[in-house]
């Protein structure tokens, strides 16, 4: 209402359409955030009824690149959104352009909802310590891409690019290695600290825990920890959703002895039979940082030897784990946000801009690169749906899936009580009128707001003076020049 102009005379009317249905894709979205080859996928599809009547069977078909993978038939009353969840799987690791194709009239515009399913790249782990430990577990499984270095010997470069990061009763932690790690956290991936058991390290280690935003650790005093059990988590806990399945009962506990009290900040995800905290979460930002409160020496316990080891180290990196791209994107959004390996940069092309194409379409969005992140700011002039290649000297980076806002596939209308309500006082120059008003209701109100117009007759009373002028001047002329002279 604020684009409505004041300084002249604005008149709604209100037109009243045959109510009808109208049946959209609202959002898709993926059960699970790893998207794995040959594999099912849950792809959850949410669609709404924004008519204003009901729809029974409407066909909804769901494509995979030029293939059919999917159909089913929705029922929905006006006004009604539902949530289906069909089963797809993508045949290789190319990225996956999707439709949803609503078959439904006379609102066809919105028919089409598109979509992308790009597979997950291996979960780049990365193991700090004095000898690797976590490396067995990592590397039986293929989702996971494992490195492992010593204190001394950090890439720093590949810690920019690692998803989460083991640091593992590290003793000295240079200035250089603490705020790699903050860059970890502060860019969404996570970093997970074990903690050393002797004195050497505590003070480097307390300062780490402070520049990853943990505060409020202390250590304990006693030289000989007492030996605790872990409590069986919840599997109600979100953190642990999907990971044991059916748990035995007679499940062996792991025996630990803590050195580390932690704060309140934190998110317990395991805990001790006392109920003081033995594993917690702690968030910054998009970030995480996890703590452990007992080494994994084998003076200290046997969590590494037990049940429970393996599904945590799997839980936590893949919490870590971040999308590089959305299913879909709206034109409507001011921005886009997407996280681009070395490998979809390319070399070399840093002075290079980024374009979106589409057919013969070719856009230059403004756009803003930081590290690994590129940042779109979509131009007003793209309002078409539909694939857009990113492309970066001619190059192929991705393709992007972009939809209307879904409120253009609402058609309820407002009755002109809304539609007076929601312009409000600060528009006295803007007038609505009742429905059904043709024009002979605008003629009338025009002539009520301006009176009868009069500038048509002075018009034509200028013209009829002006041709009088000219034929006085005329005849005039002619009748005094046939008069005869007279002699004096």
């Amino acid at each position: 209402m604020q684009a409505l102009a004041k300084d002249r005379e604005v008149v709604l009317v209100p037109q009243v359409a045959r109510p009808t249905d109208n049946v959209y894709v609202d959002s898709v979205w993926l059960e699970d955030a790893f998207v794995r080859t040959q594999v099912n996928i849950g792809l959850h599809i949410r669609l709404k009824n924004g008519g204003g009547t009901a729809i029974t069977d409407c066909p909804i078909k769901v494509r995979l690149g030029k293939q059919q993978v999917a159909a089913f038939s929705a029922t929905l009353a006006a006004g009604q959104a539902s949530t289906t969840v069909v089963q797809v799987q993508l045949p290789d690791k190319q990225l996956a352009l999707g439709q949803v194709v609503t078959e439904d009239r006379p609102a066809i515009f919105d028919n089409t909802f598109f979509f992308t399913l790009q597979p997950t790249a291996g979960i780049q782990v990365v193991e700090i310590g004095s000898e690797p430990v976590a490396a067995q577990a990592y590397r039986a499984e293929a989702l996971f891409a494992y490195t492992f270095m010593k204190p001394q010997q950090v890439n720093f470069s590949q810690l920019q690019r690692a998803n989460s990061v083991l640091v593992r009763e590290v003793t000295a932690i240079d200035p250089g290695l603490q705020q790699a790690l903050a860059n970890v956290v502060r860019r969404g991936a996570s970093v997970v600290i074990v903690p050393p058991g002797g004195a050497v390290g505590r003070e480097a280690t307390t300062q780490l825990l402070r520049a990853l935003g943990v505060a409020g650790a202390q250590w304990n005093a006693s030289a000989a920890p007492a030996v605790q059990e872990v409590a069986m988590p919840s599997p109600r806990d979100p953190f642990f959703r999907d990971v044991f399945g059916a748990q035995p009962r007679q499940a062996v506990l792991p025996q630990v002895a803590p050195v580390l009290s932690l704060g309140r900040g934190g998110t317990d995800i395991l805990r001790l039979r006392d109920g003081d905290s033995y594993l917690a979460e702690f968030k910054n930002g998009t970030g995480r940082t996890y703590v452990f409160t007992a080494p994994f020496s084998k003076a200290y316990g046997d969590f590494t030897a037990q049940g429970l080891f393996v599904p945590v180290l799997y839980r936590m990196a893949m919490l870590s784990y971040q999308a590089r791209q959305q299913p879909a994107y709206r034109l409507t959004a001011p921005s886009v946000a997407l996280e681009l390996t070395p490998e979809l940069m390319g070399k070399d092309q840093q002075e290079t801009a980024f374009r979106l194409v589409r057919d013969s379409l070719t856009l230059i969005p403004a756009q803003r690169l930081r590290g690994n992140t590129l940042q779109l700011e979509l131009p007003p002039t793209m309002s078409q749906a539909g694939f857009y290649e990113l492309r970066r000297a001619g190059r192929l980076v991705t393709t992007l899936a972009f939809n209307a806002d879904p409120k253009e596939s609402e058609l309820a209308a407002y009755s002109p009580a809304e539609l007076r309500q929601l312009i409000g006082p600060d528009h006295p120059n803007v007038q609505v009128l009742e429905p059904g008003a043709g024009p002979e209701a605008l003629l009338r109100y025009r002539a009520e707001q301006t009176g009868q117009p009069l500038w048509r007759y002075c018009l034509l009373a200028a013209l009829a003076c002006l041709l009088a002028e000219a034929l006085v001047l005329r005849f005039g002329r002619q009748k005094a020049a046939a008069r005869p002279a007279v002699a004096a």
